[in-house]
């Protein structure tokens, strides 16, 4: 592995030299996961920590170009990693479907719960990214995936 610093330093060079906006952390991974450990209402961080990288890294499949950039260089490095090491699907899940895959990979799992704890993620992510982000990243997505993050559904853009 590389040095962290010059890796940082290169990151910043590059995505002042493509125009793309610097983004940088809004917050650490340890205030991410206890955000969604508050907002799902879990017992423990270690819990709230699993369903994170779970959620993290299926949203890493629906993203591509700048939005996916912008938003694992908003996160802290831990999760935007989850996000930028995905390959991306070729067309993504519908919201119910998105979270339909996802119950079969949270253990004890139903679609009911699956939907909260998907949420519960996505929601603390929403708040962490702020709503411009949060706009970008939905632009991207099927319609139905504002509700999972705790927002009501975009109108349809003319």
């Amino acid at each position: 592995m590389g040095n962290p610093r010059a890796a940082e330093h290169a990151r910043r060079i590059a995505s002042k030299d493509l125009g793309a906006p610097e983004h940088t952390p809004k917050t650490t991974w340890e205030n991410l996961t206890e955000a969604v450990r508050e907002t799902g209402g879990y017992p423990t961080r270690a819990q709230a920590e699993r369903l994170t990288r779970t959620v993290l890294t299926a949203l890493g499949t629906h993203l591509t170009g700048d939005e996916r950039v912008a938003l694992a260089q908003s996160l802290p490095p831990e999760a935007g990693h989850l996000i930028a090491s995905q390959i991306p699907l070729p067309h993504p899940l519908t919201a119910r479907e998105f979270v339909d895959s996802l119950s079969t990979r949270i253990p004890d799992s139903t679609p009911a719960t699956a939907r909260w704890d998907v949420s519960s993620v996505l929601t603390a992510l929403s708040t962490t990214i702020g709503p411009a982000l949060t706009d970008q990243v939905l632009s991207q997505l099927p319609r139905g995936y504002a509700l999972l993050f705790g927002r009501a559904e975009l109108a349809a853009m003319a």
